[in-house]
């Protein structure tokens, strides 16, 4: 990747504290949120694979969605480890590169997917007689496909950008990792058209979604409030539940680092929530489509042959 005339071979990731005991703690912290993102998401992809009844569109965008943040964990969790632990807190500039590119492919991936599964959604309750008809696996897995390959060629762009900057020699990342705020931060020159560009990948990957989810919510509750019986209201909310719950915590904490003023920027703040979508996120997704879930709860119990939640 061609660079400016002063840059930088490595960078250096400050995490979140330099202090030892604290260090510790968060080691052992994210070593079992890693762990129980690693098994839950793995878990929740070979028992969709495994029980026939979970051959579904719901299903398939749900699996398709653990192996997102399966690979998002992979992307960010052992540098965070490794940064806790060791003195060295070095990222060369092709894996700073790599995981750049590849954390925001997995991240605007995710933002399409979770439009998708809102559709899908939509159709289940407002138009249950024909959803089978409508929602076929040929359309899913052309929404999985065009998911991905709408978050990667944004990776793409955003990449070559950002890694186009002249860095100045200055290396220190306050961030545990290559993320693109503290990346543009350490540019010293070549930002022009940068901001604007910024803003087309938050309307493309951010917010377009979200209006489309929004759309399909609207309408999801106008068919929910059209019920008479409140057992049918409520039967009818459980199955868009998870996946509104899922958007909440997901989008919630992309907009409040990328849309807010940059006056009210602050890397301290931007650590602990971008910990919440790189790290704990996609740990609680395959407990959230679970806990609540009957047909995945039976579909553990027969693949593990324990006793019925």
């Amino acid at each position: 990747m061609e660079r400016g005339n002063h840059t930088v071979s490595e960078f250096i990731l400050l995490g979140f504290t330099s202090d030892p005991t604290t260090q510790l703690v968060l080691f052992v912290m994210f070593l079992i949120m890693y762990t129980l993102s690693v098994l839950g998401n793995i878990t929740l992809i070979v028992l969709i694979c495994n029980d026939s009844r979970l051959h579904t569109p719901m299903y398939f965008f749900i699996g398709n969605l653990s192996f997102l943040d399966l690979w998002l964990s992979n992307v960010y969790t052992p540098k965070i480890l490794a940064i806790c632990i060791s003195e060295n807190k070095s990222i060369s500039f092709a894996s700073c590169v790599a995981q750049f590119f590849f954390s925001a492919g997995l991240d605007y991936s995710e933002c399409y997917l979770l439009a998708a599964m809102a559709y899908d959604r939509y159709v289940a309750i407002s138009k249950p007689l024909i959803y089978s008809q409508a929602i076929s696996m040929k359309l899913c897995a052309f929404f999985v496909a065009a998911s991905y390959m709408g978050g990667f060629i944004n990776s793409s762009i955003i990449t070559k950008k950002t890694f186009t900057f002249d860095f100045c020699n200055d290396n220190v990342i306050d961030d545990f990792f290559c993320d693109l705020l503290p990346l543009v931060n350490l540019a010293c020159g070549g930002k022009e058209g940068y901001q604007t560009l910024m803003y087309f990948l938050l309307t493309s990957n951010v917010m377009i979604p979200i209006a489309l989810i929004l759309a399909s919510y609207i309408f999801i509750i106008a068919t929910i409030l059209r019920i008479r019986s409140t057992q049918g209201r409520m039967k009818a909310f459980s199955t868009c539940s998870s996946h509104l719950i899922s958007v909440t915590l997901y989008y919630g904490s992309i907009l409040y680092i990328y849309s807010r003023p940059r006056t009210r920027y602050s890397l301290d703040s931007d650590k602990v929530v971008s910990t919440f979508y790189t790290v704990v996120f996609p740990m609680l997704n395959p407990f959230i489509y679970s806990l609540r879930n009957k047909d995945v709860k039976e579909a553990m119990n027969k693949l593990f042959k324990i006793i019925p939640l």
